[in-house]
């Protein structure tokens, strides 16, 4: 089964790059298929650590054939074994292969799209019969950008716009063909330009490790980091939908533009009762099934109740009416009041073409450049 996903996989990205000769045809691997898009991780010469993602750890590497840098992701070490160790092992190895290749069905599904991390290859490990993926090698991570920028200031509020256009148009993207993120924060976006050499900014959605199929009939499970979740996940729904992806872009909206996390706390609860204190406590008219979520009850209600304070936190000066509109509505308690991706891109605030000023171009690019050099 596993050697038909991975041949499946490899399909498609030969489909979709029949003139490209990056990776020449390396013949069959340990018997799964004769596709120039399976290779060994040996053909790849590891240069260093990029990080880690839901279920792996990711490197840059050199291609040894073409000299091509890519990221390589692969399954994280799996702790030793108990007796009896063959069976235990191989159980463990069929399970991080499936993960790999459950991202990499994704991320093929979804190749191609500019605002996407791109799926080069799958490379198979020879002697522990790991999966890893092949992709594009970027850049540094939005929260590590922003880490770099906190205490001086936000992004103004042109690069935030620019950000998230593309950050609609890739979710727009993945919805489409029916999938959720799931995980979408900083940590998975991957950031380039930023003015270097006069190049805008540009972002990339990455990390599809939690991503899930709306072709599946719900209960979904929960998914994702706390402090960017979707408040209907949070307390417990698990017919939730692509809406959740939408509160987690409202809330890297709000961080572009603050420098810090919107609902920033240890734990769900916490969590939570920021949302409280931000957005308000939503009543009857603002989200009529609140109260019927398996959660709901188990959260302290604020003794003050709180009016939405959004405004105040994110005020005129950093962001004008238009903008602000996308950010409210994406920042909804009530899932079925906030806009789809393609609803949001037709907002009047992606209408406009919001000029960067000099100081707001290279103020992002320094950020970006300090991590890279």
């Amino acid at each position: 089964m596993l050697a038909k996903r991975a041949d499946a996989i490899c399909a498609t990205l030969d489909r979709d790059d029949d003139d490209d000769d990056d990776h020449p045809s390396s013949g069959a691997v340990a018997g799964w298929c004769k596709r120039k898009r399976l290779w060994t991780t040996s053909d790849y010469a590891p240069t260093r650590s990029l990080g880690e993602g839901a279920f792996g750890a990711v490197i840059e590497a050199r291609h040894l054939a073409t000299g091509q840098s890519v990221a390589v992701k692969a399954p994280r070490p799996p702790p030793a074994p108990s007796p009896p160790y063959g069976a235990e092992a191989a159980a463990k190895a069929i399970a991080a292969a499936d993960e790999m290749l459950r991202e990499a069905e994704f991320l093929a599904a979804c190749r191609g799209h500019p605002s996407l991390v791109d799926l080069h290859a799958l490379a198979f490990n020879r002697v522990t019969g790991e999966v890893a993926l092949v992709m594009e090698c970027v850049g540094p991570n939005l929260h590590d950008v922003l880490n770099n920028r906190r205490g001086g200031r936000p992004f103004p509020e042109p690069d935030a716009h620019r950000v998230m256009a593309q950050l609609l148009a890739g979710a727009k993207h993945m919805h489409a063909r029916r999938i959720m993120h799931r995980d979408i924060k900083p940590g998975n976006i991957l950031v380039s330009g930023g003015g270097v050499g006069g190049e805008p900014i540009s972002v990339k959605i990455c990390d599809l490790g939690l991503a899930a199929s709306m072709t599946n009939q719900p209960p979904y499970e929960r998914a994702g980091t706390s402090r960017y979740m979707a408040p209907e996940m949070l307390l417990g729904k698990t017919d939730y939908d692509a809406m959740v992806d939408m509160w987690s872009l409202g809330c890297v909206m709000a961080e572009l533009l603050t420098g810090t996390p919107l609902f920033d706390a240890e734990d769900d609860a916490g969590v939570v009762q920021r949302i409280f204190r931000v957005l308000g406590v939503p009543g009857p008219r603002t989200w009529p099934g609140f109260k019927s979520l398996p959660l709901a009850g188990t959260m302290a209600m604020p003794a003050v109740r709180h009016r939405n304070r959004l405004r105040q936190i994110i005020h005129r000066g950093r962001l004008s009416a238009d903008g602000f509109d996308v950010l409210k509505r994406l920042l909804s308690w009530n899932p079925d009041k906030r806009p789809s991706a393609t609803a949001a891109l037709r907002s009047p605030w992606f209408s406009k073409d919001i000029d960067s000023s000099n100081a707001a171009v290279s103020s992002a690019a320094a950020a970006v450049a300090k991590i890279d050099g």
